[in-house]
């Protein structure tokens, strides 16, 4: 007996939830809001359970056919046919374009009040303690509403606003990776670097390489000759 596939793309994964799947990121929180009991994972740009296959956004298309050629026809015939088509063979995740969107519709004043503080202050050294005082609660207190606000601890809320901002400065300037690690908030170039990759998928020097306007290729200077 023939088995069927269904697949889908971007917003098609509405049409299909039920089983572990993907969709585009920015439809993260609609999806999980329709589909509560649904195993969503926008972090990656594929998931595969066997006879239902998503991709996350719109040119995932791309993807999601390398995926079925390699699934029916084998290694050789995807290669070969990405090699045709000049895409490469697979091996991207949907973190790698991720932006942090901070949740700020929750109706909790004093936890707004801290996300705005962190707005301002991430590149500071924080902790727990200044945050609480900026939300102008105990501790305790404000780490419970905190997380029930916004989805994250307070630390990795602060993670994602720093990687957030080490991004721009990979994507649109030329400094060193230890004075970005510095500027938004890293005193350990190291340890910037590991949350970094933990967070979007890749290094900083990869993401500059593939984010950046020029691809972080060195400047070539041409002398033209009549």
């Amino acid at each position: 007996m023939a088995t069927s596939y269904f697949c889908s793309v971007c917003a098609g994964s509405f049409l299909l939830a039920g089983r572990p799947a993907t969709t585009h990121w920015a439809l993260k929180a609609r999806f999980a809001g329709r589909f509560p009991d649904v195993q969503l994972d926008t972090d990656r740009l594929l998931i595969d359970d066997g006879d239902l296959v998503t991709a996350g956004g719109l040119m995932a298309w791309v993807d999601l056919g390398l995926h079925l050629v390699h699934r029916f026809l084998g290694p050789d015939a995807m290669l070969a046919t990405a090699r045709q088509f000049l895409v490469d063979p697979g091996g991207r995740e949907q973190r790698f374009y991720i932006t942090f969107a901070p949740v700020l519709d929750h109706g909790d004043a004093a936890i707004l009040r801290a996300q705005q503080w962190l707005q301002r202050h991430s590149g500071e050294p924080v902790d727990i303690a200044r945050m609480a005082g900026a939300a102008r609660l105990g501790e305790r207190t404000f780490l419970r509403r905190f997380h029930r606000a916004t989805g994250l601890r307070p630390t990795e809320y602060l993670q994602h606003l720093r990687v957030g901002k080490a991004r721009y400065q990979l994507e649109r300037s030329d400094l060193a990776i230890e004075a970005i690690a510095w500027q938004v908030g890293y005193e350990d170039p190291g340890a910037f670097r590991k949350i970094f990759q933990r967070l979007t998928g890749l290094s900083p020097n990869h993401y500059r390489r593939r984010f950046s306007p020029d691809g972080g290729l060195p400047t070539v200077n041409c002398t033209v000759r009549n």
